[in-house]
């Protein structure tokens, strides 16, 4: 069977990665058909927007797609084609790995969490309203004739929607993901005993979920105190179901814990349609020089083939990242035990190594 991707080339050292993995991909010898697109920076420049139609219409088209980074401009500048594919798509469900890898350096061992994000509602729903615009003023003087709490009048203001369906289709979503990949538990985390009729609803919905699935252990752990347990025990845990900005943030803390994002893969995952990304950024001042490492890149091409059932393909691909990563011959110069290390090899070389290492390896133990 063959399968139709896009493959959205990104910008900064996107194309490089996104090069990479294709090839590494190929040579797994499943058979896809890759139609590439280009979005970012450099198109915005071109065509004043960095996310054409034609981007969109591709994915609508195949259903899948497989993203390089993409810069999102700080402060100013259009908003993350990041959050516009999500939107776009309805992907309502970002699935973090975390996972530890044998060579990688890292402060802990055989970590291996999964951090599974609502990514439609929250504080990143795009409900804000602009410091002194007239509709802010307004919206200003209606919460305090509601709500009777006094707003500064020069403030900007986000809107935290939180609702019975999108919790209950997330939270439904990491059931079925920890049954599927034989996790041990899901940790539904919130901040219930201040946000109660945000996060209360969160947390009400979670535990009526859960009872629905009885063979798989559940808690709820309130996200301060997640995030101290995150660095004092993370073994303790497995799969963390969270919203939005809550996610975002344990998505970093998460691979802090395995190596960096320079290791941690990503999908976006809704009823119509995937994206699978690694979830750090374009470094453009890397761009072309062959120098950044490509794992993350390649985790989530393996992500992909696992969504699309071509699970000997995936694992095997993993097994093969992980042995050249524990070799530690053929690896950038960040996996290196010295960052200086002449020894190491450039992004290209790596993949290289992966696909040599892909014939003989043997599938990796869990998902």
């Amino acid at each position: 069977m063959a399968y139709n991707v896009t493959l959205i080339r990104g910008d900064g050292t996107g194309p490089e990665l996104a090069e990479a993995t294709r090839r590494v991909l190929d040579a797994t010898g499943v058979r896809i058909h890759w139609d590439l697109q280009d979005a970012g920076i450099e198109v915005f420049e071109r065509e004043g927007t960095p996310l054409p139609d034609r981007v969109l219409e591709s994915i609508r088209r195949n259903g899948i797609a497989l993203k390089a980074p993409i810069t999102t401009p700080v402060g100013t500048g259009f908003r993350s084609v990041n959050v516009a594919l999500r939107r776009a798509f309805e992907l309502y469900a970002c699935v973090r790995p975390c996972k530890s890898y044998e060579g990688v350096r890292s402060r802990y061992r055989g970590i291996d969490l999964v951090i599974i994000r609502e990514n439609t509602e929250d504080l990143y729903a795009g409900c804000e309203f602009q410091q002194g615009k007239p509709e802010t003023a307004e919206l200003i003087a209606t919460i305090e004739r509601l709500n009777q709490v006094k707003i500064r009048p020069d403030s900007g203001i986000s809107i935290k929607p939180i609702s019975i369906f999108g919790s209950e289709r997330i939270i439904r979503y990491a059931f079925e993901y920890a049954r599927k990949y034989r996790r041990r538990k899901v940790t539904l985390v919130h901040k219930a005993n201040i946000m109660k009729h945000t996060d209360g609803l969160w947390l009400e919905v979670g535990r009526r979920v859960a009872a629905a699935y009885p063979d798989i252990p559940f808690e709820d752990r309130i996200i301060d105190n997640m995030c101290m347990q995150l660095v004092q025990r993370p073994e303790e845990y497995d799969v963390l179901v969270t919203q939005n900005l809550a996610g975002d943030i344990l998505s970093d803390l998460g691979a802090g814990l395995v190596g960096g994002l320079g290791v941690a893969p990503g999908a976006n995952i809704g009823e119509h349609g995937a994206i699978f990304e690694a979830t750090h950024g374009s470094a453009p001042k890397y761009k072309g020089r062959n120098k950044v490492n490509p794992t993350a890149m390649i985790l989530s091409g393996m992500l992909m083939l696992r969504h699309l059932g071509e699970t000997e393909a995936a694992d095997r691909l993993e097994a093969a990242v992980a042995r050249v990563i524990a070799e530690g011959k053929h690896v950038t110069y960040d996996l290196k035990p010295q960052r200086d290390d002449p020894g190491a090899v450039g992004l290209s070389q790596m993949a290289d190594a992966i696909i040599a290492a892909y014939s003989s390896a043997r599938p990796a133990v869990r998902a």
